[in-house]
């Protein structure tokens, strides 16, 4: 049997965050990833040279983007012989890219590859509803001129020229992302005033980061964004209080804003990862190792939580790795909402859950809130969809850079009732 090789984190880049239909509203999530890609080129002497393999992907995407992931690595000047694979699992899109790919160096397969996500709000697809695509595509079929003339006219209303407006609510339920978690925030208990305090916390955090440098060699500069334009040094509960629920505007128990909501954000971020041979033989660091992953799913149609799949997804990776919370020095949560995260800590010390839902006779147990996102999470920087994972990547594998013997875990959670988790430890 062949024997494992470690997975290096080399690096990260990515274009600072912004929000929808702000710097970015021209923009598009080809040229956003090829941006990405073209500075994580540069800063790594990879301009022209093959790379093993990209995978990248869009979670909200135009029919043209089929083959984003080639695209972009072509615009972005890789060789053309570095083959490109387009990927979306939403929100874990760009986490699973680094986990595909892992796998991947892992076993020998390839010694190098680019795990990356872009999404944009701004560029939204448009579409028509079905009866005037139909009509389109039979005029498009039509071999005449009368015929074509037919088709696009026979039956013809107005109301066919109705754009269908994006939406990424569930397609089991019909209720969006932040209805659901409106549910989990109800079933778990979580106070306003506690979403409120860990966004505040993200914001303080994140722009520590800044403050201290942390961020300056992870961005490229796009369109002249040079920082991330959501995260707001002077957060604060009493602003925070004063927001209005954004999900429940109506049942007076509404608890989730667009404070403690992440917002609706355009951005692409991407990680490169090799074996030590590889990174080695360019002379390029090796910030950490990408250690372990899982990918969860739950029953949301059925009442389990949309967001909760994390909590599966952590448990049975550590469960895999023999270790436990306690083996953990930092915890990097996805911040899809504040209440996500609190109902993910509390269901991991509820003795019920950990029972019934993660098959543990004992509770994964409480975590340190100092050891949660330190430098700030989406809520802050703000959650371009498939480019999260990425940006967590890179910000925890730098994080692991300045420290030995450490260890991080990785927790995101997805549309669909999913959640995918890593593991990364220190290279010292």
């Amino acid at each position: 049997m062949t024997e494992l090789k470690r997975v290096a984190i080399v690096g990260s880049a990515r274009i600072p965050f912004a929000r929808g239909g702000t710097a970015y509203a021209d923009e598009t999530n080809l040229s956003m990833l090829a941006t990405t890609l073209g500075g994580l080129a540069d800063k790594y002497g990879l301009r022209g040279e093959k790379v093993d393999e990209v995978i990248a992907g869009a979670v909200i995407n135009h029919s043209r983007d089929f083959n984003i992931a080639r695209e972009a690595l072509l615009d972005a000047g890789l060789s053309p012989r570095t083959p490109g694979t387009t990927l979306q699992i939403a929100c874990g899109t760009s986490l699973q890219a680094a986990l595909v790919l892992a796998g991947k160096i892992a076993s020998g397969q390839i010694d190098s590859g680019i795990a990356a996500g872009s999404d944009t709000v701004s560029d939204s697809p448009i579409v028509f509803g079905s009866k005037f695509q139909h009509r389109l595509l039979a005029a498009n079929a039509a071999k005449s001129t009368g015929g074509k003339l037919q088709a696009f006219t026979k039956g013809f209303s107005f109301g066919e020229l109705t754009p269908v407006a994006p939406s990424v609510n569930e397609p089991r339920t019909g209720m969006s992302m932040g209805q659901h978690c409106e549910l989990m925030a109800r079933e778990w208990g979580i106070s306003r005033r506690a979403q409120d305090e860990l966004a505040v916390a993200s914001h303080r955090h994140a722009a520590a980061a800044y403050d201290e440098g942390f961020h300056d060699d992870l961005l490229v500069q796009c369109v002249g964004l040079v920082r991330d334009n959501n995260v707001r040094a002077d957060s604060n509960l009493d602003k925070m209080s004063t927001l209005k629920p954004a999900f429940d505007k109506s049942s007076g128990h509404g608890t989730l804003t667009a404070g403690n909501s992440t917002p609706l954000t355009d951005g692409a971020s991407s990680v490169l990862l090799a074996s030590e041979e590889w990174a080695k033989a360019r002379g390029l660091p090796i910030l950490a190792y990408l250690t372990m992953g899982r990918v969860a799913g739950n029953d949301f149609a059925h009442g389990e939580g949309l967001l909760m799949a994390p909590t599966i997804a952590v448990s049975e990776m550590l469960e895999r790795a023999g270790l436990g919370f306690a083996d953990i020095d930092y915890f990097e949560l996805h911040e899809a909402f504040a209440a996500q995260v609190l109902c993910t800590l509390k269901a991991w010390k509820d003795p019920a859950y950990c029972k019934d839902v993660l098959g543990r006779d004992a509770v994964l147990g409480e975590i340190d809130p100092a050891k949660i996102n330190v430098k700030g999470s989406s809520l802050a920087y703000g959650h371009p969809f498939a480019a999260t994972g990425a940006r967590i990547l890179g910000v925890t594998a730098k994080l692991l850079s300045q420290e030995t013997n450490k260890r991080a875990l990785i927790s995101v959670c997805t549309a669909g009732g999913m959640g995918v988790a890593a593991l990364v430890e220190s290279a010292a």
